[in-house]
């Protein structure tokens, strides 16, 4: 199976979460638009999933910025319909108007926060691609279902159910978190996110033409003092980043990891 295509430029996504005021995170968002903007070769794009509430307010500095084709945004979720009565979400076309390109969807969070089924991250895939977005789709296991020897066949499953007919490499990102590893400091090993990106790698390519050119990304703690390591391992084409994404300081030497 394919390690690397040339298709597949590296991508790290930070997705700040329920994070961030605007004066804050706008000095923040400007430290890494500064750090993008240096010239030098960067092999990486970059994404910054902020909080509905700045996604304007963080668009207004990129688009007087100077790496705009370095650096993006996108939304933490999106609501299927296009409109009506469904206080509280956002549509894809709302965060489009707002500045962004990507929207991530079916995060272990929102799975467990929110219920959200494989057939419900499915249909808010489409809904991104329908308004134009690139949908970050999420899967992993938690730590019971990994423990009970089920890992691979839960992500299979959710890979299987969330990813509507019309994904491909360009309108579709895969994001691998072991749920158990979010936020906690553990990470799996080396063998353990090759072989379940191998088999994402796999299921991509029996399932969709240009397989091959999905990138698939690594989430779960990752830090710059184990971003190399983690971003260099097979079919691993970037990283969903959290804590380490919401200051400059941290979440560049992660970017810098992967060139």
């Amino acid at each position: 199976m394919p390690v690397r295509s040339k298709a597949r430029r590296p991508l790290i996504a930070g997705n700040w979460k329920m994070n961030g005021l605007a004066r804050p995170a706008g000095t923040e968002f400007r430290k890494i638009l500064r750090h993008a903007a240096l010239p030098r070769r960067l092999k990486s794009e970059i994404v910054i999933c902020p909080p509905a509430t700045l996604l304007a307010v963080l668009a207004a500095f990129w688009r007087r910025s100077g790496s705009k084709r370095r650096v993006a945004l996108g939304g933490q979720d999106c609501h299927p319909k296009t409109h009506g009565a469904h206080t509280g979400d956002i549509a894809a076309e709302m965060l489009r108007d707002a500045g962004a390109a990507f929207v991530i969807v079916g995060h272990s969070e929102r799975r467990a926060d929110h219920g959200e089924t494989n057939a419900v991250v499915r249909a808010k895939a489409e809904a991104a691609h329908r308004a134009g977005l690139a949908a970050i789709v999420c899967v992993g296991e938690t730590l019971a279902e990994r423990d009970s020897g089920r890992a691979i066949a839960v992500v299979e499953d959710q890979l299987a159910g969330s990813l509507p007919a019309g994904a491909n490499a360009r309108n579709t990102v895969i994001a691998y978190e072991p749920v158990w590893a979010i936020g906690t400091g553990r990470t799996p090993t080396p063998r353990d996110i090759t072989q379940v990106h191998g088999v994402i790698r796999q299921n991509l390519a029996k399932s969709f033409a240009d397989g091959t050119d999905f990138r698939i990304l690594y989430g779960g703690s990752v830090k710059p003092a184990n971003a190399a390591e983690l971003l260099n391992l097979a079919n691993v084409d970037g990283a969903l980043v959290g804590g380490a994404s919401l200051t400059a300081a941290e979440f560049w030497p992660i970017v810098a990891a992967k060139g």
